[in-house]
């Protein structure tokens, strides 16, 4: 892809975003939302591969329809309330709709099942922009909206955390994985959206800094399925040392960074006399673990037979940027400590 096209696509993922983010009409919400999908589609069919149009026109089909369910949600309330600025959204049909809407298009379960087949049509570099940065406006959104003593938040915030955790048992290829891990860390930050919108947002981007390291080091491998794990050490030995810490702070285990945002909700839910769904959802998360402790033992405990070309590929440079990887992996490992001034941070 020329580098003119591919400014220009990225600079319309910022506007769409930023878009969504300043707007307090729904139509300039809807707007943004829209251009955010139609600069991600050249994006993702830029390989010119069957699966990858397959996977654009999947992502496609399910964004529509989920703007123009926000859209038609949006003119409802329009028409019972007699506004359209978003924090006026006060009806409840309107909510519910918009609600699941936005689920629609975050991937929440049970409305998920495109995200691990559009993932999985694409290379890791669009993936990453897909589970991090696609992520943002709606879930902007639903912060702005806010629903409050919702039941339908917890229930798919609940079902995403089992679903997530679930489907990603008997998955062999690594996008698919990622994707279902995807779906059960939006679970995570919708239970605890309605009570501590600053938590959801600390949530996002600590999920945003792990995953980043994750899809780097696999894009860094070239590894697609739990079997190519497995030359991950003739490849980079350092870094094959340092992956399964960043897979355990994406799991949640403490003392890695992915345990701050789960530690703080699981606390949060407690005080809002809501215990049995902080212990389900703490349940739920042990099926998560369970597969990044199998990538963890494809990378760490099987090793590739020693042969010629087992052991050549680590001589080979490789051209990847490498200082992203550097920067994520290091705080998807070391910022627990730093709990209080991330607290500080999203709450001022």
């Amino acid at each position: 892809m020329s580098p003119y096209i591919l400014a220009i696509l990225l600079f319309s993922l910022g506007l769409g975003t930023t878009i969504t983010f300043a707007s307090s009409h729904w139509l300039l919400a809807w707007m943004g939302l829209e251009i955010n999908t139609l600069a991600m589609i050249p994006l993702m069919a830029q390989n010119h591969h069957p699966r990858a149009v397959e996977a654009a026109t999947k992502y496609f089909l399910i964004q529509a329809s989920g703007a123009a369910v926000l859209l038609f949600a949006s003119t409802t309330n329009a028409w019972l309330t007699g506004q359209w600025d978003i924090q006026q959204t006060s009806h409840p049909l309107p909510i519910a709709i918009i609600t699941l809407a936005l689920a629609l298009k975050l991937g929440l379960a049970p409305l998920h099942s495109w995200l691990p087949e559009v993932l999985q049509g694409l290379n890791l570099t669009t993936g990453l922009i897909l589970a991090t940065w696609q992520k943002l406006a709606p879930l902007a959104l639903l912060l702005q909206v806010q629903p409050t003593h919702s039941p339908l938040l917890i229930i798919l915030g609940l079902t995403s955390t089992l679903i997530g955790g679930w489907g990603g048992l008997n998955q062999t290829q690594l996008r698919k994985i990622l994707a279902y891990s995807s779906t059960a860390q939006l679970g995570w930050m919708v239970l605890v959206l309605q009570f501590s919108p600053s938590l959801t947002v600390l949530a996002i981007f600590m999920y945003i800094i792990t995953a980043s390291a994750t899809f780097l080091i696999l894009k860094l491998n070239k590894a697609t399925n739990i079997n190519m794990l497995a030359i991950s050490w003739a490849k980079s030995p350092a870094l094959m040392a340092l992956t399964p810490l960043v897979l355990l702070s994406l799991a949640g285990l403490p003392p890695m960074t992915g345990f701050m945002p789960k530690w703080l909700i699981l606390q949060e839910l407690a005080k809002q006399g809501l215990a049995p769904t902080a212990t389900l959802a703490a349940l739920t998360a042990l099926l998560s673990l369970y597969y990044y402790l199998r990538l963890t033992y494809a990378m760490t405990l099987t090793m590739f037979p020693n042969n010629q070309t087992g052991t050549t590929p680590w001589r080979l440079p490789s051209s990847q940027l490498t200082l992203p990887l550097a920067i994520s992996t290091v705080a998807a490992i070391t910022l627990l400590p730093l709990t209080p001034a991330a607290i500080a941070l999203v709450s001022f």
